[in-house]
């Protein structure tokens, strides 16, 4: 009986178990062709679960059926952290040598004991080429940017050396190097202290490439395999909730599907948006490895210095220049809406803000009155009555604790929000209104509250920050329907705004539709 396929979220798609889209169709094919065919050496890189290894691994067969060249997938991963070339090259060669047999294609020897460590790359590379003969052979290297110091750059001086005299029978007619990062952005340290640039001696880099995203036809597509196979179907709702949740990030869009067909609609019933929702928060919740990660690169200050401004509000373009930005960008965490660094999508964007304020929500006590109204809604008065009271307690002691003070308030009253309508309400943060987003979206059994966070500039003052917010709030309660609450919070942590007594600071104003909490 044939088994049937599954959402995969571990390790590389293999075409006879795991629903997958042809990997070469988010890569420009004729050009990959192109460079084999005219003897280059490239790199391909994207971020982790994107689907680089799937891609390398589906070429490799396609390239090999053609009859054409003799191509092979090596992982130089068992390297990470060997900076001694006398280990690292020695387990070079054995994981070429691995995985030429798990592949079916020629094995070289093993290098020599006691070898030259500066050349026995080439000189097994070179022996690999003689065994392939008469046919070209095409090496793919995978997570070489796991690879560093000394063994980098040894294992580029190698390939290197022996690019001159490539060809058939001689040495590799082309190879790839694949990674999260672009070659050029792999900084070493010479012993001496003086920064390397690996890039130099593998300047024979023919060109980079980068694997996108799934674009929505594609999720539609992955997600129609499930409903060809099995009959159950995803939603028009539920199609789009995927997309616009993961941007069509390889590992989100199959790992909600999966949630959804294996845990939540087991039955086969049809998988609606509300689904799609849950299925994100159950993600969110278990921790999986991809999450962890994600939150986990919070702790590098240089994600820090690109991250904490973009979750407070920052749209400033010129945030998208330097080394820092291209490492968020590499990683996967950000991306650029109409040349705006912003978060690359809405549940990386829940993770890092649930992950900033997890201590926060914890130590905030549940509330001690009927936040509900006669009508079922939310009593949005008493709630933000309640967060002033625990703001003017506890604001500057969670100040000094937090890490990320730029968006400290945003994260705080998120925290308060998330703890009290934790498993009753829908709480979208930055949730899409046309080409703006809204700080919070709260929905509550058919009701709708619109919550916008402005943080008072020093240069700007409290007027501008009021008459900015007011006119971002209208153009969201436009999108999102006038029968939605409409509460703008601003915040005052300027020196003047300390300053003022509390009774002052502290302060509610109706603005037509708009109320207005001074905090």
């Amino acid at each position: 009986m044939t088994r049937p396929k599954s959402f995969n979220t571990t390790g590389p798609c293999r075409p006879e178990m795991h629903y997958m889209l042809p990997p070469e169709a988010r890569l420009p094919k004729a050009d990959l062709q192109r460079l084999i065919d005219e003897e280059l050496y490239w790199v391909l890189h994207a971020p982790r679960q994107t689907g680089k290894t799937s891609f390398l691994m589906s070429w490799m067969r396609t390239l090999n059926a053609s009859d054409q060249v003799v191509a092979c997938y090596v992982s130089v991963e068992r390297c990470q952290g060997m900076e001694n070339v006398e280990m690292s090259m020695p387990a070079i060669c054995t994981a070429i040598r691995q995985y030429a047999g798990d592949f079916g294609v020629a094995v070289p020897d093993a290098p020599q004991v006691g070898g030259d460590p500066g050349s026995i790359l080439t000189s097994t590379v070179k022996q690999w080429a003689e065994l392939c003969a008469p046919k070209p052979l095409v090496v793919l290297f995978d997570e070489v940017d796991t690879l560093s110091g000394a063994t980098l750059i040894s294992f580029l001086r190698q390939l290197r050396g022996g690019f001159a005299s490539r060809g058939v029978g001689r040495f590799p007619t082309s190879v790839a190097l694949v990674g999260m990062r672009d070659l050029k952005d792999y900084i070493v340290h010479s012993k001496d202290g003086v920064a390397v640039n690996p890039g130099s001696p593998f300047n024979i880099k023919e060109q980079s490439h980068t694997l996108r995203n799934f674009n929505e036809p594609e999720v539609r597509d992955l997600l129609g395999q499930h409903t060809e196979a099995t009959g159950q179907i995803f939603t028009e709702e539920a199609l789009s909730e995927v997309f616009c949740l993961s941007q069509g990030q390889p590992w989100l869009v199959n790992a909600l599907a999966k949630e959804c067909v294996l845990r939540l609609v087991p039955d086969g019933s049809p998988v609606d948006a509300d689904h799609i929702e849950a299925a994100k928060e159950a993600l969110i919740k278990s921790r999986a490895v991809h999450i962890d990660s994600l939150a986990e690169r919070l702790r590098d200050p240089k994600v820090k210095r690109v991250v904490q401004p973009i979750l407070a509000g920052a749209s400033d373009p010129s945030m998208a220049e330097g080394d820092e930005f291209r490492l968020c960008l590499d990683l996967g965490l950000v991306t650029l809406e109409d040349g705006v660094p912003s978060i690359a999508n809405p549940i990386y964007r829940e993770v890092l803000i649930r992950t900033l304020n997890y201590g926060q929500q914890l130590a905030i006590p549940a509330p001690e009155f009927a936040w509900q109204k006669d009508n079922g809604d939310l009593d949005m008065e008493a709630l933000f009555d309640e967060f002033a009271d625990f703001w003017r307690e506890n604001g500057d002691l969670w100040e000094q604790k937090s890490d990320y003070t730029e968006v400290f308030p945003h994260l705080l009253l998120m925290a308060f929000f998330q703890r009290i309508l934790n498993g009753g309400a829908r709480l979208t943060r930055e949730a899409a209104v046309g080409r703006e987003r809204i700080d919070m979206l709260i929905e509550w059994k058919g009701f709708k509250h619109i919550v916008e966070i402005k943080l008072v500039h020093p240069r700007h003052g409290r007027a501008a920050t009021l008459e900015k917010g007011l006119k971002q709030i209208a153009r969201y309660a436009d999108k999102v329907g006038r029968d939605a609450t409409q509460t703008l919070v601003i915040f005052d942590r300027t020196a003047a705004g300390r300053q003022m007594p509390w009774e002052e600071r502290l302060r509610r104003e109706d603005h037509g539709d708009v109320v207005v909490r001074w905090l």
